[in-house]
């Protein structure tokens, strides 16, 4: 019986399905099942995957009759799936061969690891690596703010992820959506190592629903405050929103509200110790301070409040605190 299930979800990806089946294959580690979930694809898509499940028997293709999503094929995929350990794999970017064995290294050194991604290397119209945090604190204060791990580069332990799935609605933030939840577990790991070359083409879907994702990010991000008792109905739960997650351009009178927001938040953390202090507190000052360099206008009394009032007047930089007594004055 194999011990790795490998969950890769296609929709028309004739192009460049080859490379990517081939680079899971061509592992050092060997012992898995490569599911493929075909989305009713229109192209040579299900000729290509037929043609593996005839040469390699470690292929297992499921045919879709209707579009049906990546969340919910990748959902489908784990439900599937009879082994411990699950990687997840798309079908254009290309895994380096010991991607496998040193993701379940990890976990056998770490029973306490739960998820574990890899650094990964944008290639194709855009060339780019990406280092994510490898603390697992760190990783759970950042997911407030953004991803802390890479998708297709990610194995988890079935057993880890509970109940939670990708969910439909956040696409293509699905993945932002599932690990957000996830992370409040169990602990995640990146290996500081690019193991995953990242294919950046103009047909990437998060490319493609750009609006989409802004809209779902700041789902997700709210979703996150409900650790605090902060829901929907809060009336302040844009500003709360702010405190962990930077936005650009406010007015002087809501900069004011966001740092009073961050206060209130230090504070709830205190109390719970739902995130670590120090890495929570550090996160928060330093989108405080980001958020006050790139506040939409200065005055007076903004300036005054800043030195006054805010608490964070001792942590900007020498050089930005005369640029806003300047700023203040015109």
């Amino acid at each position: 019986m194999n011990s790795l299930t490998v969950i890769m979800p296609v929709y028309n990806g004739e192009k460049y399905l080859k490379e990517a089946i081939d680079s899971i294959l061509n592992q050092t580690f060997a012992d898995f099942k490569l599911l493929v979930l075909n989305d009713n694809s229109s192209d040579s898509t299900p000729e290509i995957l037929d043609t593996y499940q005839k040469k390699d028997n470690r292929v297992e293709v499921i045919n879709k009759t209707e579009n049906e999503g990546p969340a919910n094929l990748r959902n489908e995929g784990i439900e599937r799936a009879h082994t411990e350990f699950i990687a997840l794999m798309d079908a254009d970017d290309i895994a380096l061969p010991t991607r496998f064995e040193k993701q379940l290294a990890v976990f056998k050194n770490n029973p306490n690891i739960g998820v574990c991604g890899t650094w990964l290397t944008f290639f194709g119209d855009k060339q780019k690596l990406i280092k994510h945090s490898v603390n697992p604190e760190n990783l759970k204060v950042q997911f407030l703010s953004s991803c802390g791990i890479g998708n297709p580069t990610v194995m988890f332990r079935k057993s880890a992820i509970k109940d939670f799935k990708f969910e439909h609605q956040y696409v293509p933030a699905e993945d932002y959506g599932l690990w957000s939840q996830v992370i409040q577990v169990t602990d995640f790991y990146n290996i500081p190592e690019s193991l995953l070359n990242y294919r950046w083409h103009p047909n990437n879907i998060s490319q493609t629903k750009e609006e989409n994702l802004k809209k779902a990010n700041v789902l997700i991000k709210k979703k996150q405050l409900l650790h605090f008792g902060i829901n929907e109905t809060n009336t302040n739960l844009d500003n709360y929103l702010y405190a962990v997650s930077l936005k650009r351009n406010l007015a002087p009178e809501q900069v004011i509200s966001v740092i009073e927001a961050s206060k209130d938040l230090k504070s709830r953390n205190s109390e719970t110790k739902y995130y670590n202090l120090e890495i929570f507190n550090k996160h928060i000052d330093t989108v405080i301070i980001r958020t006050i360099r790139n506040s939409s206008s200065y005055n007076k009394k903004f300036y005054s409040y800043l030195k006054n009032e805010s608490g964070y007047f001792g942590q900007i930089p020498f050089i930005d605190k005369m640029a806003l007594f300047f700023k203040s004055l015109l």
